[in-house]
C-alpha cells in the first residue's frame, strides 16, 4: 500500500509509516515488490528534482517507461522492474499509471477539489496497492477496498507534507475549496503554525481520509494469503493512530508521524488482532489506547 505526498507515496520511501515489501510479505514476493519501489522511487525523484526543468523531467519520464516497456537499457531500475515482472508474466500496467501521477505531479500543482484529489489518487496511489494484491495472485474483486485505503493513506501524507511540499516544491494538494471555505489561503501553508482557519481545513480533510480508511478496511477479510493479511492489518492499524493524529495536531507546526515505539505498539497489536480474526472468526481493527 502507500505513503508519501507524492504518487505510490512517494512512493512508498519518504516517510516510512507504512511498510514497503516488510518482513510480513513472503520472501517470493520481496524481489518483485522491491523492484517496483526502486523505479518508482527514481520517478519520485526525477518528478520531485529541485533544478530540473518542466520538460527535462517530462523527458526522463518518458524514457523510464520507454525502457519499461522494452525500448532500451539505459536505466537499471526500468530494466530490473521489466525483468522481474516478466518473469511472473505481469504487465507493467501499475507502473505505468504511476507514471500518469509522476507527470501530474511535473505539470500541476493546484488542485480545485476534493474530486481532483481523488482522481490523482487513482493514479498515485491506487495503482500501488492493485500492484501488491496483483503479486500474491488476490483477486480484481479486491481492487475497490484497497483503492479506498490507498487513497484515504494518501491524503493523510498529503496532509502531513503540506507545509514541506508547499515550501519545497510549490506543490499543494490542499484543495481551493477547502481553503475557501475555512477562510484559510494557499500561502498560510509556508507559516510556522496554522491558524485557526487552516487547523479547520486541514481537520475537516482528515476526517474525510478516515471514512476513506473506515471503507478499506473491508480488504483485511478479503484477502486471502495469510501473510497479505496481516500486512493490512498493520498499515491500517498505523493509518487510524495517524488520521487521529492528525485530527488533533498541528502537520505546519510539528511532525505528525508515528515514533518507532509506537510503530511497535500498533504492529503487535494489528497482528495480533488479525491473528484472533482467522483462527477464530473474531476481532476487530486494533485501536490502542496507549499513547508514547
Amino acid at each position: 500500500m502507500t505513503s508519501g505526498s507524492g504518487p505510490g507515496s512517494d512512493a512508498m520511501h519518504r516517510e516510512k509509516n507504512f511498510p514497503v515489501a516488510s518482513w510480513i510479505i513472503h520472501p517470493r514476493h520481496r524481489a518483485l515488490i522491491l523492484a517496483f519501489y526502486r523505479f518508482v522511487r527514481m520517478a519520485d525523484d526525477i518528478a520531485d528534482h529541485a533544478t530540473l526543468a518542466a520538460d527535462e523531467k517530462l523527458l526522463y519520464l518518458d524514457i523510464l517507461e520507454a525502457e519499461l516497456l522494452g525500448k532500451g537499457e539505459t536505466r537499471a531500475e526500468a530494466v530490473h522492474l521489466r525483468t522481474a515482472l516478466d518473469r511472473r508474466g505481469m504487465p507493467p500496467r501499475h507502473a505505468l499509471d504511476l507514471l500518469t501521477a509522476f507527470r501530474t505531479d511535473v505539470t500541476k500543482q493546484r488542485y480545485e477539489n476534493w474530486d481532483e484529489v481523488i482522481d490523482y489518487c487513482q493514479y498515485s496511489a491506487m495503482p500501488v496497492g492493485r500492484f501488491v494484491l496483483d503479486v500474491h495472485g488476490e483477486s480484481a474483486a479486491t481492487w475497490p477496498a484497497s483503492d479506498v485505503l490507498c487513497a484515504g493513506l494518501q491524503v493523510c501524507n498529503h496532509l502531513q507534507d503540506c507545509g514541506k511540499d508547499f515550501r519545497n516544491l510549490n506543490r499543494v494538494y490542499i484543495p481551493r475549496d477547502a481553503l475557501l471555505a475555512s477562510g484559510a489561503s494557499i500561502e498560510e501553508l509556508g507559516a510556522a503554525k496554522s491558524s485557526l482557519q487552516m487547523l479547520q481545513c486541514l481537520r475537516s480533510l482528515a476526517a474525510k481520509a478516515e471514512v476513506l480508511l473506515n471503507g478499506g478496511g473491508a480488504l483485511v477479510s478479503q484477502v486471502k494469503d495469510f501473510r497479505l493479511g496481516f500486512e493490512v492489518s498493520v498499515i491500517l492499524s498505523f493509518a487510524d493512530k495517524i488520521v487521529s493524529m492528525l485530527k488533533m495536531r498541528d502537520p505546519l507546526r510539528e511532525r505528525v508521524h508515528l515514533s518507532p515505539l509506537e510503530l511497535l505498539l500498533h504492529g503487535v497489536g494489528a497482528m495480533a488482532n488479525e491473528a484472533a480474526r482467522r483462527a477464530f472468526g473474531r476481532g476487530t481493527r486494533f485501536k490502542t489506547t496507549v499513547d508514547v
